[in-house]
C-alpha cells in the first residue's frame, strides 16, 4: 500500500502544499497475468492491506485502483476455481465477501477510482467503497447468472441500495454490461472523467477530504451507513449519537479558533 501527503490546496492559482499528518493511502491492484482477477492470494494481500489502514491515524482518505491497463478487476480468478470443491468455494467468497466488507467498515472514506472493465466481484469491491470515479472508457456489470450463480461478495445488497431494486434486478438478471456514462446515469459511479484521469480526481476528491476533521468524517461515514439500514427515527437516533462523539473533541475547538482567527484549521484528529 502507498502512501502520498495530503495537499492543502492553493487558492487562485497559488502552489500547493502538503498538509502536515495528513496521508492518503492507495491500494493498486495488480496482477496483469489475470487481469487482477481475484484469487486466494491477493484476496489476501487485500485484506492485509484493509487491515493496515486504521493502524495508521495520518491516513485521511484510501483509494481502490489498478495498475494493470485496460482493467480494474475482472472479477473471481475462475481458473482457480474451476480447481475447488464445493465446500473450498463456499468458504473462499465467504472470504471475498467479508474482505469486502472490512473494506466498506474502514472509518476512512475509500474511493475507487476504475479505469477498464470491473465485472463481477470487480463491481462488488467498488461498491463496496463510498466513492466511485470512473474513467469514460470504464465497463461494469454483474456477470453472474451467466454462471449460473449469483453475486455472492455483496453486490445483491449493495447495489440495489445505491440505484434502487428495479434496475439492480435488470442488470443482475441480464448480466449486461453498462458504459460509464450510464453508470453515472444509474447512479453507480458519482464522477466520469476522460479516460486515464480517474486516479487524478480520485486524489482531488481525497485531498477535499482531508482538509476537514478527521473524526467528523469518520463519525459521518458511520452516521449514514448505520442510519441507512434503518428507519428515519432510528437513524436520527445514530446522528444524535455520532454528533455527541465530536463535541468532546480538540478538533472541534480548533475548528472555532481557526474560524475566528481567520486562519486554515489544523486537525490532529483528536
Amino acid at each position: 500500500m502507498e502512501k502520498i501527503p495530503a495537499m492543502q490546496l492553493g487558492v487562485d492559482g497559488a502552489e500547493s502544499a502538503p498538509r502536515e499528518g495528513a496521508t492518503i493511502a492507495i491500494m493498486r491492484m495488480a496482477r496483469p497475468a489475470a487481469r487482477n482477477a481475484l484469487g486466494k492470494n491477493m484476496l489476501q494481500q487485500t485484506r492485509d492491506a484493509i487491515e493496515e489502514v486504521p493502524m495508521d491515524p495520518e491516513i485521511r482518505a484510501v483509494i481502490l485502483t489498478s495498475d494493470v491497463e485496460k482493467v480494474f478487476c475482472a472479477g473471481a480468478d475462475l481458473k482457480e476455481r474451476r480447481e475447488m470443491t464445493q465446500l473450498e468455494a463456499g468458504m473462499f467468497v465467504s472470504k471475498l465477501r467479508n474482505t469486502f466488507t472490512a473494506l466498506g467498515a474502514l472509518g476512512t472514506p475509500v474511493i475507487a477510482a476504475v479505469e477498464g472493465a470491473a465485472l463481477g466481484g470487480g463491481l462488488e469491491i467498488a461498491l463496496a467503497c463510498d466513492i466511485r470515479v470512473a474513467g469514460e472508457k470504464a465497463i461494469f456489470g454483474l456477470p453472474e447468472t451467466s454462471l449460473a450463480i449469483i453475486p455472492g461478495a455483496g453486490g445483491t445488497q449493495r447495489l440495489p441500495r445505491l440505484i434502487g431494486a428495479s434496475m439492480a434486478k435488470e442488470l443482475m438478471f441480464t448480466g449486461r454490461r453498462v458504459n460509464a456514462s450510464d453508470a453515472l446515469k444509474y447512479g453507480i459511479v458519482n464522477h466520469t472523467v476522460p479516460a486515464g484521469s480517474a486516479l487524478d480526481k480520485a486524489i482531488e476528491i481525497a485531498n477535499e477530504i482531508a482538509k476537514n476533521g478527521p473524526i467528523g468524517v469518520r463519525c459521518a461515514k458511520t452516521a449514514v451507513d448505520v442510519g441507512m439500514q434503518t428507519d428515519l427515527a432510528s437513524g436520527m437516533e445514530v446522528e444524535r449519537a455520532c454528533y455527541a462523539q465530536t463535541i468532546p473533541t480538540k478538533d472541534r475547538l480548533e475548528g472555532l479558533n481557526a474560524f475566528r482567527e481567520k486562519r486554515t484549521p489544523v486537525y490532529k484528529g483528536e
